[in-house]
C-alpha cells in the first residue's frame, strides 16, 4: 500500500485519474464478461495491431494519417488480465494524483492519452509486421512517471510495509517505486500467461515523452502552482 502525503490544500476538482481509472475499469469487465470469440474478435478491432496499422514496404508520412489510427488510442483502455490493469492502474493512481495536482486536470489528461498514443505509436514501429495487438495503458503510464521524474526530482512517498501485527510508515525515494514498476512489468512478461509480450519500446517511449512534456510545459506549471 502506497500513500502519498501532500500538507498543502488544494481546492480545486481533480477528475483526469479518476476518468482515467474508470474507464479502464469499465472495459475491463465489460470484456470478462463477452464469449471468448467475441473477445478476440474485439482485440482484433480495437487493439493497436502494427501489420494493420503500417505497411513497411509503403511510403510512412500517408499511412500516418489512416482512420486506422484510432487504435493507437483504443489500445489504452484494453486489458485482458487483472495483473496487468492492477499494476497499471496502481501506479497512475500513486503517481497521477500528485501529477495531476501540480499540472491541472486538462493538462495531466492530454499528458496520458498524447503520451499513450505516442508510446504505441512507436511500438507499432518497432513491430511492424506483427498481428499481435499491442494492448492496455502502460506506455500512457510511462509517460506519467517520467513526468513526475522531472516535476518532483527528489520526491519521496510514503510505504506502508506490513510488519507482523503492525504497520510501519517509512518514507522512500519515487525512483525506487519507479523501479518495483519496472519489475513489475518484467514479471508480467516472463512469469505470466503473456509470455514476452511486453512491447518495451512503448515503455521507453512513453517515459521520454512525459519528461519532455513536463519540462517544456514547467513554467506554464509554476504559474499554475503560484494561483
Amino acid at each position: 500500500m502506497f500513500v502519498h502525503v501532500d500538507n498543502r490544500r488544494r481546492s480545486r476538482l481533480h477528475w483526469a485519474t479518476l476518468l482515467l481509472v474508470s474507464v479502464c475499469v469499465v472495459c475491463f469487465v465489460s470484456l470478462a464478461l463477452m464469449h471468448p470469440p467475441e473477445r478476440v474478435s474485439w482485440l482484433l478491432d480495437w487493439g493497436t495491431i502494427p501489420a494493420n496499422i503500417f505497411d513497411i514496404k509503403q511510403p510512412l508520412l500517408p499511412q500516418l494519417t489512416d482512420p486506422a489510427l484510432l487504435r493507437l488510442f483504443t489500445a489504452l483502455f484494453i486489458h485482458v488480465e487483472w495483473t496487468h490493469l492492477l499494476g497499471n492502474l496502481l501506479f497512475l493512481a500513486i503517481f497521477g494524483l500528485p501529477a495531476e495536482r501540480s499540472m491541472g486536470s486538462l493538462r495531466f489528461l492530454t499528458l496520458f492519452l498524447v503520451g499513450g498514443m505516442a508510446s504505441n505509436l512507436v511500438g507499432a514501429l518497432s513491430l511492424a509486421g506483427v498481428l499481435r495487438p499491442i494492448i492496455g495503458c502502460s506506455g500512457a503510464v510511462s509517460a506519467v512517471l517520467g513526468a513526475y521524474v522531472a516535476l518532483f526530482p527528489r520526491a519521496r512517498l510514503g510505504l506502508v510495509l506490513p510488519l507482523g501485527l503492525y504497520l510501519e510508515f517509512v518514507r522512500v525515494p519515487a525512483f525506487l517505486l519507479i523501479g518495483i514498476w519496472v519489475l513489475l512489468q518484467l514479471l508480467f512478461s516472463y512469469a505470466g500467461p503473456s509470455y514476452g509480450a511486453v512491447v518495451w519500446w512503448t515503455h521507453i517511449a512513453g517515459f521520454l515523452f512525459g519528461l519532455l512534456f513536463a519540462l517544456f510545459s514547467r513554467d506554464a506549471i509554476v504559474r499554475r502552482m503560484r494561483h
